[in-house]
């Protein structure tokens, strides 16, 4: 920008669009670039001045916000036509720097004063002591301002204002604004020596935060179908982590497997009627039914498989009702893996299909399990254990001429029970929890690899305001960044 009242007149209207027509003060920053060959390259920041009372259309905490600048280097701007000791700007800078270390005194409208008076005991330090010196300036006068004059002929004036003054001329060397430019630009590179270890471990901190913040976001997708195939895949990879977590115990969940074999399936054959199926009456009627119009006057093979055959077949109910409970829980763990994986969090549409696919592959392994499980209760029927009957005691055969000896039925009945107590939770953890452990989304990889870029991008859609955030964040990082290259590579020391 070219000329003084253009950055004056960019300011007051960035001003106005941040706090409206107020006295407002916003904590949001005005950033405006000036470019001239006449300007040294720097960062200029430019505080609130302080404020004793607020006024209409400014908040009643503006008082105290300005206050709570610890930090900042206190300019007690005094004029000098008027006394010391009744200047607001000294009261007010002593009750927040009450041992002047941050205060800098500043006289102005010197050329204002009577003739025969001058402030020399102030900028002297007689009147008022600061630990810095005061300094006195001659800026524009209102009539300069409105033709225009520009702040070089202002600072050309000023100097040989004081250089002439009977009053000054001796202190002419420490006076103007060039000099409190100057002396205000030493303060902040002793304050930055000082303080610039504290400074590089809160940019250091902050850095660290905005990139764990940036993690947990995530960082943008690429746009190429490749990287999008990769990132759906590490996401994927990412679940199964938590997802295994959950069957081997590092999360809760996977012992509610267990808790089917140990405590559902035991009860569940507990029930089974067995007493009712091997009942004399029962018995009697298995029988009557297998002898047809022949009854046979000892207790044939017939009627042992008969009734053996009846009670296996009731195993057929809890060793289903089993499959049926590992796969909710199976199911119940897809659902909090996908809401305990981080890196999902983003990404709605492809949380959606993940649990398709899990869910879908879970029900494939139900249904072989429960093929499988089947298969070993109609394998115990098909092939009874002969030498469990050859070594029953002769007597124990002993039965009436129409009935089969019940309780040696009961007793293998009772000997398939305890195997399939077993067996059934192998064949679970065969068939559904080992499958799943490995190869859940088996199917889903391969499905994903033929898909096409716009179907890759659409799973990887976002919400815009988590976008948004996103590059926020990202460019406060890569400022916080700047400014730590910027310290490290000037030399401290």
């Amino acid at each position: 920008m070219a000329c003084a009242a253009a950055i004056r007149k960019e300011i007051q209207d960035e001003t106005d669009r941040l706090t409206g027509k107020s006295k407002h003060i916003s904590n949001v920053p005005i950033h405006l670039s000036v470019y001239s060959p006449k300007v040294m390259n720097l960062t200029l920041i430019d505080l609130p001045g302080m404020t004793k009372v607020a006024v209409e259309g400014q908040p009643d905490s503006i008082v105290e916000d300005i206050d709570n600048m610890p930090n900042c280097i206190i300019l007690a701007i005094s004029p000098a036509n008027q006394d010391i000791a009744t200047s607001d700007a000294i009261k007010l800078a002593r009750e927040v720097d009450p041992s002047r270390e941050r205060t800098f005194g500043v006289l102005t409208k010197l050329d204002l004063m009577d003739k025969g008076t001058n402030a020399a005991d102030v900028l002297e330090g007689r009147s008022y002591r600061l630990q810095h010196p005061w300094v006195g300036i001659v800026n524009r006068s209102q009539a300069d301002i409105n033709k225009n004059v520009d702040m070089i002929a202002a600072r050309r004036k000023e100097r040989e204002y004081f250089e002439t003054s009977s009053d000054y001329g001796h202190l002419a060397n420490k006076m103007g604004s060039e000099y409190l430019a100057k002396l205000l630009s030493e303060h902040l590179e002793s304050v930055i020596r000082a303080r610039i270890l504290s400074i590089l471990s809160l940019i250091n901190k902050t850095i660290n935060e905005l990139e764990a913040e940036l993690d947990r976001l995530g960082r943008p997708i690429a746009v190429d179908a490749g990287a999008q195939l990769y990132t759906i895949l590490e996401m994927c990879r990412a679940f199964d982590r938590v997802f295994k977590e959950h069957l081997d115990g590092g999360r809760p969940g996977g012992d509610r497997i267990y808790g089917v074999f140990d405590n559902q399936l035991p009860a569940a054959l507990k029930k089974l009627p067995f007493d009712r199926h091997l009942s004399l009456q029962n018995a009697r009627k298995v029988v009557s039914e297998a002898d047809g119009y022949q009854p046979h006057p000892i207790a044939p093979e017939q009627e042992y498989r008969r009734l053996i055959d009846g009670s296996l077949g009731f195993f057929k109910g809890p060793a289903e009702a089993s499959v049926d409970a590992v796969h909710l829980v199976l199911k119940e763990l897809v659902r909090k893996s996908i809401a305990e994986t981080q890196e999902l969090k983003r990404f709605s549409s492809l949380q959606t299909d993940i649990a398709a696919a899990a869910n879908e592959a879970l029900d494939r392994f139900r249904d072989d399990s429960r093929k499988t499980i089947l298969r070993l209760v109609e394998m115990e029927s098909s092939y009874l254990t002969v030498e469990f009957f050859r070594k029953l005691p002769l007597g124990s055969e002993k039965g009436s001429n129409s009935c089969p000896n019940r309780s040696n039925v009961s007793s293998y009945v009772g000997m398939v029970c305890e195997t399939m107590k077993n067996s059934i939770p192998k064949a679970i953890v065969y068939c559904q929890v080992r499958e799943a452990k490995h190869s859940l989304l088996d199917h889903f990889y391969t499905q994903v690899g033929r898909r096409e870029k716009k179907q890759l991008g659409a799973m990887l859609d976002e919400d815009p305001s988590l976008m948004e955030k996103r590059e926020q964040l990202a460019k406060r990082l890569e400022l916080y960044k700047s400014a730590r290259d910027e310290i490290d590579s000037v030399s401290w020391r």
